[in-house]
């Protein structure tokens, strides 16, 4: 999802979160027994691979040209499409982003609720992004739109979160920053990213957007200011360092 710097959350209780967990459980399984991981040699080597990562991906993944054709099956893809990646560093970047932050938003939501938010705005986001590029027969593939829902929720419900991020062009020094600046800073790097995009393969950074917009204003509508971060002062901060 993010491929040029990383964030993870330090100096918070990181609590039980089983949604989050089968989650990640779910996407690597499908990962590691599909064609993408390249560890199945039923799947074939070489050119016969790649026919078959780009059928398998057709099949599961949101082709936009499709989608809008009316096929029930299609109507399927935004939801079947958050559960298939397209490599290894795809797969790693997203669940990474997705424990880091899935954890805390999912013990504030609830389990079944956060289950249908991230579902809910993972699939509007891909839908965001079908509708914007109609024509497109490009298979779009990846958790990254939920997974910017649970960013944006994120945002809204602990906006002073003390977050560490990698910046390539400060040398990859940690610094912590509050959730409020490195994560619209990470919205402001897709939206640039989005501008200058192409409708061929790459980063679906549109989805990215929706998703951030759909899950910070959910959370804001839903939770409003009532959520307030309380580290543990005498807990030492962890040591620690995504793809949507």
């Amino acid at each position: 999802m993010i491929s040029k710097w990383s964030s993870t959350v330090r100096g918070l209780r990181m609590p039980s979160a089983p949604v989050t967990y089968t989650l990640i459980g779910l996407c690597t399984l499908i990962f590691l027994i599909g064609p993408a991981s390249g560890l199945n040699p039923g799947y074939g080597t070489g050119e016969e691979l790649i026919a078959t990562q780009r059928a398998y991906f057709r099949r599961w993944g949101v082709v936009p040209a499709v989608l809008f054709e009316g096929e029930a099956r299609a109507a399927l893809t935004p939801a079947t499409a958050l559960f298939v990646h397209g490599s290894w560093v795809h797969l790693l970047g997203n669940m990474l982003f997705l424990y880091v932050f899935g954890v805390m938003t999912e013990e504030r939501m609830g389990r079944v609720q956060f289950l249908l938010f991230y579902l809910g705005c993972g699939y509007l986001a891909l839908l965001g992004y079908a509708a914007a590029n109609a024509d497109s027969e490009q298979s779009l593939v990846g958790a990254s739109g939920a997974i910017s829902a649970v960013l944006g929720a994120f945002l809204a419900l602990f906006p002073r979160a003390r977050v560490t991020s990698l910046l390539p062009f400060l040398l990859f020094l940690p610094l912590r920053f509050p959730a409020y600046v490195v994560l619209p800073f990470w919205a402001a790097l897709q939206w640039l990213a989005a501008g200058q995009a192409t409708s061929g393969p790459g980063v679906a950074y549109l989805a990215h957007l929706v998703g951030f917009g759909l899950g910070c204003g959910f959370a804001w509508v839903r939770f409003g200011r009532t959520t307030r971060v309380r580290p543990k002062p005498a807990t030492p901060a962890p040591e620690g360092e995504k793809q949507p």
